[in-house]
């Protein structure tokens, strides 16, 4: 197994995405599934067409589909600029309104060769050149090469195609970045140009609003505006988190700490810093080495640990277990740090370190059914204080698998069964479980449409159980082995939270807002007033904050509508004397507040809401 593939199966756990180096037959499948693939497959063959037509000299990489769109890979005589766009499209536009058949031919591997090096193409006989060999190694019969024209541009390509130029529907050219070839920082750096197409102009016009709303909603730039956490170059991939940042993430951590406490987990807390020896045992240090940062202290090596889930076995040993202790449910929310390349590191959603609410629960079979349940329950209500709604995917076992395929299939069996009786509808991914076990994927839709794979529940009768020689004594006095479930919820809080403020573009709920009500005194007078109710709101466990700066009222409130403060409770004369309040929300109209009432009652009104937890 390739340490890339190991490294996109141990980034399942939190839904990071992992780096992969595409294979010479990945690189020829330039198709995807779906109506639009095809569409969008044939739309970036025509980018290629103009490139080559306004840029000679230029050589070709890949082009293929992605989600909501396409994008091209070149070598360019001279860089391109957003300002190329205009005139790349023109071309492109002449190509779909002369209606090019798609053809489809074929050529022998030798022939192949022969015409894309005639044509100057080093990139496209490197592909040709990988496919040779892996047919060679594998003792394998070579397919015939296969190419697609249109008009004077030819390219090879397996498909699918639509039928011509002019079936493509409106599309438009979005960015130009910068891709090593391959993925590989050693091999040249190429020229990315992304762009999308779609069945029709409605289509592509809610596409490029979702596209800027979300530019709007980018974590990153809400991040600084409201002033939650930095990044800086001493710790390059290392949130750095101001105080009402760490406000944010106390408030997620305590509400899962709660949930698990309901639940019968005890919390744990292992080293940062772990011996090679236990990488070595779980199988991770061959196959995944590269993604973790190491240490060496007299003559031994260490690393800061990539995962929770070996550590975990040894708070497990610390006893003998008898079947009378399961389950035992151990929570941690352990740092953890791994080695992402620097190219790939992105605000929140990519770290090199971040904390996870993991979870490692040991049960006999005849309790992995209901325990499995009762996770899915924890998914449902944990989401539910956010307004999203999960969706399940039940993914199987991979083709390279570690362990005894019987306990796969036992496994498998016992997965399907609780989600059966549990009565959540879920879809099935054939072979995409992790390494060392099958698994639950759970997925969202954010408030603009996007998925994102968020928590993950694993059911491992390998790695844990058999490598790090756990057992249970039965009724019998025999020994027994547990099976072990990894459970995370939120995932990586980093990641987690970069998703709330982009779902909720940073107008979070009261429960979980950084400060959930400012206090704004009309004039210098009130500033005592202002932090006696200050003090009556805090005392109800209330995030509160006092505006006494020197700004006007009217931009005070602008200032805390800005932060995105889920109240302003402004104090004047009428104010204190009546000791009321009308608070005003965020989203209110210029001018419009709630009723007056007593400083208590609000206090009551709003920690109620706040221990409520829910979106409204």
């Amino acid at each position: 197994m390739s340490q890339e593939q190991v490294a996109a199966d141990i980034a399942d756990e939190v839904g990071l995405e992992a780096p992969v180096r595409g294979s010479a037959d990945e690189l020829m499948d330039h198709g995807a599934a779906g109506e639009l693939g095809p569409m969008r497959h044939s739309a970036a063959h025509v980018l290629a067409e103009a490139i080559l037509d306004l840029f000679p000299g230029t050589k070709l990489g890949i082009g293929p589909v992605i989600d909501d769109g396409f994008y091209y890979d070149f070598l360019l005589p001279r860089p391109l600029t957003p300002d190329d766009l205009p005139a790349i499209e023109a071309r492109m536009r002449e190509s779909s309104a002369a209606d090019h058949p798609f053809e489809l031919s074929e050529q022998s591997p030798d022939e192949a060769r022969a015409f894309l090096i005639e044509h100057e193409q080093p990139l496209k006989v490197e592909i040709v050149d990988d496919l040779l060999t892996a047919a060679t190694r594998d003792n394998t019969p070579m397919p015939p090469t296969t190419f697609y024209r249109q008009g004077p541009f030819i390219d090879l390509c397996r498909g699918p195609h639509v039928a011509s130029t002019g079936a493509i529907g409106p599309f438009k050219l979005l960015t130009v970045a910068g891709a090593y070839w391959r993925g590989d920082e050693k091999r040249p750096m190429l020229q990315r140009v992304y762009g999308t197409a779609w069945a029709t102009q409605e289509d592509l016009d809610q596409f490029l609003w979702r596209r800027e709303e979300a530019k709007k909603r980018d974590h990153r730039r809400l991040g600084t505006q409201l002033d939650l956490f930095s990044f800086h170059d001493v710790s390059p991939g290392s949130a750095f988190w101001h105080p009402k940042g760490q406000r944010l993430w106390r408030t997620l951590e305590t509400s899962m700490r709660e949930l698990q406490e309901r639940r019968g987990y005890e919390e744990i807390s292992t080293p940062i810093v772990v011996s090679q020896r236990v990488w070595e045992q779980s199988g991770h240090w061959d196959l995944y080495r590269d993604n973790m940062f190491l240490i060496e202290s007299e003559g031994q090596t260490f690393s800061l640990k990539p995962m929770n889930c070996p550590e975990s076995t040894f708070v497990y040993r610390s006893h003998l277990r008898s079947y009378r202790d399961l389950p035992l449910r151990f929570s941690e929310f352990g740092r953890l740090h791994r080695n992402e390349r620097s190219g790939t590191l992105s605000g929140l959603t990519r770290v090199r370190q971040f904390i996870q609410d993991d979870a490692h629960v040991y049960v006999r079979p005849d309790q992995l059914s209901d325990e499995l349940q009762a996770m899915l329950g924890e998914v449902h209500e944990s989401y539910g204080w956010f307004g999203l709604k999960p969706r399940f995917a039940f993914a199987t076992k991979p083709d390279k698998a570690l362990g005894d395929p019987a306990l796969w299939d036992k496994a498998e069996l016992l997965i399907r069964d609780a989600l059966d009786r549990s009565g959540s509808e879920y879809v099935v991914k054939p072979k995409d479980g992790t390494f060392y076990a099958p698994k639950i994927d759970i997925y969202i839709d954010d408030a603009l449409g996007r998925e994102w794979q968020m928590a993950t529940i694993q059911v491992d009768l390998v790695m844990l159980p058999e490598r790090f020689d756990l057992t249970y004594i039965d009724e019998t006095g025999q020994p027994q082995r547990p099976i072990a479930i990894h459970r995370a919820i939120y995932g990586s809080l980093e990641r987690f939270i970069g998703i709330l403020i982009e779902h909720f573009a940073g107008a979070f709920p009261l429960w979980v807002a950084p400060v959930q009500a400012v206090v704004i005194p009309i004039a210098d007078r009130h500033a005592d007033a202002a932090e006696e109710l200050a003090g009556v709101l805090r005392t109800r466990g209330l995030r509160i904050e006092v505006d006494i700066s020197d700004n006007r009222m009217q931009n005070k409130i602008r200032l805390a509508q800005e932060q995105k403060v889920p109240y302003m409770l402004v104090l004047g004369d009428r104010e204190i004397e009546a000791r009321t309040v009308a608070p005003r929300a965020r989203n209110a109209a210029r001018g419009e507040q709630q009723e007056a009432v007593p400083w208590a009652d609000l206090a009551d009104r709003l920690a109620g809401e706040s221990a409520a937890r829910t979106v409204a």
